[in-house]
C-alpha cells in the first residue's frame, strides 16, 4: 500500500494557508489512493535540535562507537529518516519567510541529510523512487514575470536539496499572495485545483 508523509511547517495552526492546502492535499491523496497510509510530521510540534558536536559524532561514527550523548542526539534524525524511507510520496506545506524557508524546516533538513542513509559519500541520492510535492505559501507575488520573481530562494533550494538526496520527481505549488484574511482564502481556492491534481497523480 502507498504511504504519504505530510510535513507541516507553519507555526500558525489557525488561518495558515500552507496548512490548509497541505490538509487538502492529504484528503485528496487519501481519496485517490484507497488503502494508503498517511504519516503526519508537524514540525511546529516537534522538538528539533540544531546540529551540534554530539550529533556530528553520531552521524559520522558507527552505532557501536556512539557515546550516550551521540546516541541521544542522533535519535530524532534516525526517526525522521525512517519516515522518509517508508514514504512513497512526501508533501511539505510551508510558508516562505524572508524569501527562504522557516528555520524549523532548515533544522529538519539538517536532520535528514545523512551520509550513508539519504546521500552517498560520492553525492548520489539514496531516496530514489519517491515523489515530492512542496506547497509554498507566500504573502508576496513571486509568480513568473513579477519584478521580485528572482527573490524566491525557497523553491530552488528545496528542489535542489531533495533532488540531491534522490527525490527528483518534485512539484512545487507556489501559492503566492496568500495573505491572511480574504486574500488568503482566495489564494486557497485559487491553488486548490493545483493541489488536488498533484495529490491524484
Amino acid at each position: 500500500m502507498p504511504n504519504l508523509l505530510a510535513i507541516l511547517v507553519s507555526p500558525r495552526f489557525e488561518g495558515s494557508i500552507s496548512r490548509k492546502l497541505a490538509n487538502l492535499f492529504v484528503d485528496e491523496w487519501k481519496a485517490a489512493h484507497e488503502g494508503g497510509t498517511v504519516v503526519v510530521r508537524d514540525l511546529a510540534k516537534t522538538d528539533l535540535p540544531y546540529v551540534d558536536l554530539a550529533w556530528i559524532g553520531g552521524a559520522y561514527t558507527p552505532p557501536d562507537q556512539h557515546s550516550p550523548e551521540s546516541a541521544a542526539a542522533i535519535r530524532i534524525s534516525d526517526d525522521l529518516i525512517a519516515e522518509l524511507q517508508a514514504a512513497d510520496h512526501i508533501v511539505i506545506g510551508t510558508p516562505m519567510f524572508n524569501f527562504s524557508i522557516p528555520a524549523v524546516l532548515k533544522a529538519y533538513i539538517d536532520q535528514i541529510v545523512r551520509v550513508g542513509l539519504t546521500v552517498s559519500s560520492d553525492n548520489i541520492g539514496l531516496l530514489t523512487g519517491k515523489k515530492a510535492t512542496i506547497i509554498l505559501a507566500s504573502g508576496g507575488d513571486f509568480s513568473p514575470g513579477s519584478p521580485v520573481e528572482t527573490y524566491n530562494q525557497a523553491s530552488g533550494y528545496l528542489r535542489q536539496l531533495f533532488a540531491w538526496i534522490g527525490i527528483a520527481d518534485i512539484e512545487i505549488v507556489l501559492a503566492d499572495r496568500a495573505r491572511a484574511g480574504g486574500d488568503g482564502e482566495t489564494a486557497a481556492e485559487q491553488f486548490g485545483e493545483l493541489v488536488t491534481a498533484a495529490a491524484a497523480a
